[in-house]
């Protein structure tokens, strides 16, 4: 399989599945979950430079490095693990996280970071790692990475709901500026 092929395909489910799935027509249940004969037959619709295959679609979950994808358990079914703008439940159950979590941004949001803390913006959560390492890749993506650390034990004894997502990314409404170390 093409690497190029496989980013190609990541991002363009991450656009229907995460954002727009009205981009090919796509219909996705209340979590999120859309046909994979569905969206094979959808994706083959559009003028694409590589037909959507089952092979095609099950190379990229089982090979994205953040696991963006899942499939259910028949796999009959796909969705994307997190990241949502648009409105779906995940059923993610609360869980407690460690001490600290981490998140990676870049300097131009450092100000406002600083002022309002992490929002969730046009997603549904704020998005946290558990190490520096996966937070610097994040960052990475839109520059030279700053690393907050985020005081998610505290703000957990304080009220704030977490939780894991199925690839290990923690999610949470918000993060208020006296809970991150800059």
């Amino acid at each position: 399989m093409n690497e190029k092929t496989a980013k190609n395909v990541s991002k363009f489910l991450s656009l229907v599945l995460r954002h727009s799935p009205e981009t090919i027509g796509l219909n996705l249940d209340e979590n999120g979950w859309a046909d994979i004969e569905e969206l094979i037959v959808k994706c083959n619709n559009k003028e694409t430079q590589n037909q959507m295959t089952a092979e095609l679609l099950n190379y990229v979950v089982e090979n994205n490095d953040k696991k963006r994808f899942a499939f259910n358990e028949d796999k009959t079914k796909i969705r994307a693990s997190q990241g949502h703008s648009i409105s779906v439940e995940l059923n993610l159950e609360e869980a407690e996280p460690s001490e600290f979590l981490f998140h990676g941004t870049v300097e131009k949001f450092l100000e406002s970071i600083q002022k309002e803390g992490l929002q969730k913006m046009d997603r549904q959560h704020v998005h946290l790692s558990k190490d520096k390492e996966t937070a610097t890749k994040v960052g990475n993506r839109r520059g030279i990475p700053q690393i907050l650390t985020i005081k998610s034990g505290e703000m957990h004894k304080d009220g704030f709901k977490f939780y894991l997502s199925e690839n290990n990314v923690w999610l949470t409404d918000e993060v208020p500026a006296k809970y991150i170390e800059f």
